[in-house]
């Protein structure tokens, strides 16, 4: 029943039918089956999405974040890991904003082995957002999940490493993820955000752009620069914005 739930609301093999996943979804949370019992967690966290994006079901922010509550289990490594890293990301960036709670979220997730956390909790312990600023706490998190193919987290290792004018290395990582051109690729593969997956791109892009436009780590190359900046801003205005403000005020 779980997979047929899948199957309508996303579309995987038969036509997408949104409301008939949810009804599936809806049965498999509220039965007493024991058959049922180890899906219940992976029920509310697709029902969570639902009400989110308001597909099958009117948009309801509100119960998102009760269901996903419920599939998240106060952090039980055998619940939905999946909705206990969607809740730190809930709490940073809704109109439910609290980054204490978000912290907290991403910090079960991530100890439960998820990437996106891993990389959100390196960003949040770098700039002090809803925990003391820890910035050795703050690598090993952004590094780690660096390695393991978080770009979000690789986008903030090339500024970090840029501005402690490490330049070299910064520009050689940047090069190597400034060069992913396929999102949506990148996101399945490490089953974060697309979303994130560009910012950390775009961040690489514009940091890349910059040192090629300086001279600073490689060859001075300014044609090569402009496209690098150009690619940062199609992928993301607001952070290429971010970024230019900080380099036109000499931050970088």
């Amino acid at each position: 029943m779980y997979q047929l739930g899948v199957m309508h609301y996303d579309g995987l093999g038969t036509k997408e039918d949104p409301e008939r996943g949810v009804e599936y979804m809806k049965k498999i949370l509220h039965s007493d089956s024991l058959k049922a019992r180890h899906l219940k967690f992976a029920a509310a966290y697709n029902l969570g999405r639902a009400y989110y994006e308001g597909c099958g079901v009117k948009q309801s922010t509100k119960e998102a974040e009760r269901l996903w509550l419920i599939a998240a289990d106060h952090g039980n490594p055998k619940a939905s890991v999946k909705a206990q890293s969607t809740l730190g990301m809930l709490y940073s960036l809704s109109v439910l904003k609290d980054l204490k709670k978000a912290f907290f979220w991403h910090s079960e997730a991530c100890g439960n082995g998820n990437l996106e956390s891993q990389g959100a909790l390196g960003v949040m312990y770098l700039y002090g957002q809803g925990v003391r600023r820890n910035t050795k706490a703050a690598l090993e998190c952004i590094r780690e999940a660096a390695e393991r193919g978080n770009t979000y987290a690789q986008g903030h290792l090339v500024e970090y490493y840029y501005n402690r004018k490490f330049y070299s290395t910064a520009a050689a990582l940047a090069k190597r993820i400034a060069d992913n051109d396929d999102i949506a690729s990148l996101a399945e593969i490490t089953d974060c955000l697309p979303t994130y997956v560009a910012k950390g791109v775009a961040m690489a892009a514009f940091y890349l752009a910059r040192c090629l436009q300086l001279g600073r780590g490689v060859q001075q190359d300014q044609a090569a620069a402009k496209e690098y900046y150009s690619k940062a801003c199609l992928l993301d205005p607001a952070v290429a914005s971010d970024l230019e403000l900080a380099a036109n005020l000499g931050r970088i």
